[in-house]
């Protein structure tokens, strides 16, 4: 990167070392479809597969599209370094797996998507590892549920479905206190959030999402903050300051100092993506890259939209009550006027006076909305989280994270705000 660039406009184009491919001068990153990489020499490789200098050995761990990418993102977010992964739950997966282990716990805020929810809920505790959920709506909670064992606090920016603002600086101060990081889930305000600047440690995409907009590609990130002091925490996380015997011992903490303050994503790349191999491919890197040059101008019509679409919501007859950041009041709208910057993100919920039924004719009348299973498209989608997204928890699982029997939400798109808002009108008509 030629200049000290801080827009984000200009990180999306320009961010990381990439500039143009050095063999052929190609100035978009190739796709460099191949599984391995050529060594120097002999001596070359035993640095490589020692960690004592980065560079690619086998796609399943590293790719330089991947590179390119990660390079980034992680410039975009202010943070150490990032690692793109096969989807968002496997980023999920990773932060969690990275520090903990049989017999341990996080903290979790209980404002989560599904799929995340039961991933926490079950999955993971069929691993021996607890999932605490507590409500955000008091950061104190966090503090209430740690011990010990405690390796992590885990949220979610603007939770899919609620879209309460998590208490990002309240809660990652009292996990600095205790020498608990804060992993933060953007993946619904990217741009419009930045967790690192506010405590986190550690921030995670479902790049699916917003980050790709084109609905093609399924892709998740870690980045992370490097600015978490592990080493002062060491009993705490052995995972990183203690010998890794599939190492031939070495230490997390130890062997990032030569590269980096990256011992938190450095330990997922080469233990668990080496391991458990939820590698992304070439050509979803790719797809990111093009999807995150397009970003802050997607996002700047997505916020507008959404704007536009709550207010016209807000004002209907049918409509009982709307779920968005900008609507809001009292402590709610404080931390989305804390934490949001251009904009309250893209998603929209409301709930119909005629309850499920209503909502069922809503959907099925929808002409320009697809009803799909996903948020972040440039096209605007809908869906009712209580029969699809949110329908593995319990009813009063569903509760906890905002989901009733007649909530609706919309990931709203790009299109031009009037065709939306008719195509909201005629459904509405029918409900």
């Amino acid at each position: 990167m030629p200049l000290s660039i801080k827009n984000a406009e200009t990180l999306v184009l320009h961010g990381g070392t990439y500039r143009s491919d050095p063999e052929t001068g190609a100035v978009a990153v190739p796709i460099y479809q191949t599984t391995s990489y050529q060594f120097r020499d002999t001596s070359h490789a035993k640095e490589l597969f020692a960690l004592s200098e980065l560079g690619h050995i086998y796609t399943r761990v590293s790719n330089p599209t991947q590179d390119a990418f990660e390079q980034r993102i992680a410039a975009l977010e202010g943070g150490a370094a990032a690692l793109a992964l096969a989807s968002g739950q496997a980023a999920s997966a990773y932060a969690v797996l990275n520090v903990a282990e049989a017999g341990d716990n996080f903290v979790t805020s209980t404002d989560l998507y599904g799929g995340t929810w039961a991933l926490f809920a079950s999955t993971l505790r069929h691993l021996g590892i607890e999932a605490r959920f507590v409500d955000p709506s008091d950061p104190e909670n966090f503090r209430r549920a740690t011990d010990a064992r405690t390796k992590l606090y885990y949220a979610e920016t603007l939770p899919n479905p609620k879209l309460n603002v998590f208490p990002i600086r309240e809660v990652a101060d009292i996990g600095r206190s205790l020498g608990v990081p804060l992993v933060v889930d953007n993946t619904a305000a990217p741009l419009i959030a930045r967790p690192i600047e506010h405590g986190a440690a550690a921030v995670l995409y479902s790049t699916t999402k917003y980050i790709g907009g084109h609905g093609t590609t399924i892709g998740g990130v870690i980045i992370d903050g490097g600015t978490f002091p592990w080493e002062e925490h060491a009993d705490r996380f052995p995972l990183l300051t203690q010998p890794d015997e599939s190492y031939h011992g070495l230490v997390w903490t130890e062997a990032a100092k030569a590269l980096g303050p990256i011992a938190y994503v450095l330990r997922i790349r080469a233990k668990l993506l080496r391991d458990i191999g939820a590698a992304i491919a070439p050509f979803s890197a790719f797809q990111f890259i093009q999807g995150l040059e397009t970003l802050p101008l997607r996002l700047r019509q997505h916020n507008a939209n959404a704007i536009v679409v709550a207010d016209f919501l807000a004002k209907h007859p049918k409509v009982e009550r709307v779920i968005f950041p900008g609507l809001q009041t009292g402590e709610a709208r404080r931390r989305a006027d804390a934490y949001l910057r251009g904009g309250y993100g893209a998603l929209v919920g409301f709930e119909l006076s005629g309850g499920a039924e209503a909502g069922r004719r809503f959907i099925e009348a929808l002409q320009l909305f697809y009803h799909v299973a996903n948020i972040g498209d440039a096209r605007s989608l809908a869906i009712h989280p209580a029969t699809t997204t949110h329908s593995q928890l319990t009813g009063d699982d569903q509760l906890r994270t905002g989901v009733t029997p007649g909530y609706v939400r919309l990931a709203v798109g790009i299109e031009h705000p009037d065709d939306i808002i008719a195509d909201l009108a005629q459904a509405l008509d029918a409900a």
